[in-house]
């Protein structure tokens, strides 16, 4: 996949087609496709550019900001140096201060997302901003941002969400035909990209309806002569690529990751836009996106609406949190999701603190059989 939206990407620079770089699920590629972009995911999921970040960035700062300004200072990501210009957003702290830093060598455009998720004047807010973010993108690639361009764009991501969600609903089979690290696999960093669209209605023909072993080459457990794999629920935080070594460990010994609830996973493709409701593309955008159950919103209710709707749909045997080091926003809200876990579903929960660091990996692995262990002793 990557190396496919290296060939789309390179060809679209050099067709002239502006690269927008973004860095959360909040900025609508709607927009961005309506002005003629690319919009590609920036997130960093390698621990080998942490180092050079470090040196302008404090050490225990989330892994995923240190690695995604680590590939802005070493310039070693082809994408991010493609990109005229990258869009944020005002969600954490730690980002939010990347940003200045990022800013001062790479244009940037900066979305003021509010953070009172019930607020009705914090969705005007919302919908303002994106007006102002349409208008800038119309300014600055000089064309004209039509209704009818914001449709089809619309259309072009319900499409993709929906296809997304199909490939997702596979893993409510009783026995997954892929694993939670081969369905992560699908996820493009480019949205819009019809070739991928295609291949995920391909995978929908070869998988759809029918069940198999989730079990490959490199997913081999030893606990799956005569044990059933472990249905886990994954929620926490993003799993940029190169950062889905947890995932991998969980799946190693005996469980399928059967609905990952983050922001790689279903968490963005839930809802799509309505156009129904709406006449107004901009504000129908502004709802979808506004509606994401990120940590960073307060209060933050429709994450734990979501995870009950997806743990009666997918019937996970326990939870897994992952938390990147000084994500706090994810590691408050933990305590909830724990409580929701154990006392409401009635599944062990645990919940896992590292980085991009391998160096916890044999910990982590046991802690994670420990787990299941506690759950197929709770089944049986």
């Amino acid at each position: 996949m990557i190396d496919h939206c290296y060939d789309y990407a390179e060809a679209a620079h050099g067709a002239g087609r502006p690269i927008v770089g973004i860095m959360c699920e909040f900025t609508p590629r709607e927009i961005i496709l309506a002005a003629g972009g690319v919009p590609v995911c920036l997130c960093g999921g390698s621990a080998a550019t942490i180092p050079a970040a470090e040196q302008h960035l404090p050490a225990n700062l989330c892994p995923l900001i240190k690695s995604t300004f680590g590939y802005h200072v070493t310039g070693k990501n082809p994408f991010l140096n493609w990109a005229d210009l990258v869009v944020a957003e005002t969600t954490c702290d730690g980002k939010k201060k990347m940003f200045e830093l990022m800013g001062a060598s790479k244009p940037m455009y900066v979305l003021e997302l509010p953070q009172k998720a019930e607020a009705p004047d914090a969705l005007e807010h919302w919908v303002l901003e994106l007006r102002k973010f349409q208008q800038h993108l119309a300014t600055r690639y000089a064309t004209d941002i039509t209704e009818a361009k914001l449709i089809q764009a619309i259309q072009l991501m319900n499409r993709e969400r929906s296809l997304r969600r199909q490939l997702a609903d596979l893993m409510t089979l009783e026995t997954p035909p892929l694993t939670g690290r081969q369905l992560l696999d699908f996820k493009s960093i480019i949205s819009g990209v019809e070739a991928d669209l295609q291949q995920y209605e391909h995978a929908l023909e070869r998988y759809g309806g029918t069940s198999g072993s989730a079990q490959t080459p490199n997913h081999v457990s030893r606990f799956t002569n005569h044990v059933s794999p472990v249905r886990v629920l994954l929620t926490g935080v993003p799993l940029a690529h190169g950062a889905e070594r947890v995932l991998e460990l969980i799946e190693n010994v005996g469980a399928v990751v059967v609905c990952m609830e983050n922001c790689t996973g279903l968490k963005p493709i839930l809802e799509d836009v309505d156009l129904d409701s709406e006449s107004d593309p901009i504000r129908a955008i502004a709802k979808k996106y506004y509606h994401l159950p990120c940590s960073v919103m307060t209060p933050n209710p429709r994450r734990f609406q979501s995870l009950r709707a997806l743990a009666a749909k997918f019937r996970p045997q326990c939870v897994i949190e992952l938390v990147w080091q000084a994500c706090l926003t994810y590691d408050v809200e933990s305590w909830q999701v724990r409580k929701l876990a154990e006392e409401e579903l009635r599944v062990p929960y645990l919940k896992i603190t590292t980085d991009y660091s391998p160096s916890d990996s044999v910990r982590i692995t046991a802690r994670v059989e420990a787990l299941f262990e506690t759950g197929r002793a709770k089944a049986g």
